[in-house]
C-alpha cells in the first residue's frame, strides 16, 4: 500500500490541540492524531497486536519515550516511532534488573507539520510490512472483528 499524495490538511491547530485525539482516515488508512505535551503524532489507529482502538489508550512516559497505551492488552507504543517496548530482565545477570527492551518498530507512524494554523499528515513511505498495517483497509476491517469476537468469548 504505497502512499499516493499529502500531506493531508487534517485540521485546524487550535482544535486538534483541544480535540487532543482525532481520527481521520486518509487513502483508506485509518490515522489516530494525538495532541499531546505541545507534539502532534499521528499513528495507525488501531494496536499492532491485535487490532484495538488506540483512541482512549493512556499516554505515559516510559524510558523517556512517550507511549500509548493499548486499551485491550496494555502494550506500549512509542508515539514518535511506532516502536513497542515491554519491560523485562535477563535472569543471567546478577543482580537480574528490569529495564525497558524495545521490539522495534510496530505501529507505522506518520509526519505531522503545521502551517498557518493548519496541520497536515504525510502518509508514511516507510517501506515493507509493519505489523499494524495488518489491521488496516478493508481486509483489516474484517481481522479486526475477528479478534473483537475471540476477546469477547475469553471474558465470557
Amino acid at each position: 500500500m504505497e502512499p499516493t499524495g499529502g500531506p493531508y490538511l487534517v485540521g485546524k491547530k487550535d482544535e486538534l490541540i483541544e480535540a487532543k485525539r482525532s481520527f481521520r482516515t486518509l487513502e483508506g488508512r485509518d490515522i489516530l492524531i494525538i495532541y499531546h505535551q505541545n507534539d502532534f503524532y499521528a499513528i495507525d489507529s488501531y494496536c499492532y497486536h491485535a487490532g484495538a482502538a488506540l483512541q482512549n489508550g493512556d499516554i505515559e512516559e516510559f524510558d523517556g519515550k512517550m507511549c500509548i497505551v493499548c486499551p485491550n492488552h496494555k502494550y506500549k507504543i512509542c508515539l514518535a516511532q511506532g516502536e513497542g517496548i515491554y519491560k523485562a530482565r535477563d535472569p543471567r545477570e546478577k543482580p537480574s534488573v528490569f529495564r525497558w527492551i524495545s521490539k522495534g518498530v510496530k505501529q507505522r507512524t506518520h509526519t505531522v507539520t503545521e502551517n498557518n494554523g493548519d496541520v497536515y499528515v504525510k502518509l508514511s513511505e516507510q517501506r515493507g510490512f509493519i505489523e499494524s498495517d495488518f489491521y488496516q483497509g478493508e481486509k483489516g476491517k474484517v481481522e479486526r472483528e475477528k479478534a473483537a469476537a475471540a476477546e469477547k468469548k475469553k471474558t465470557k
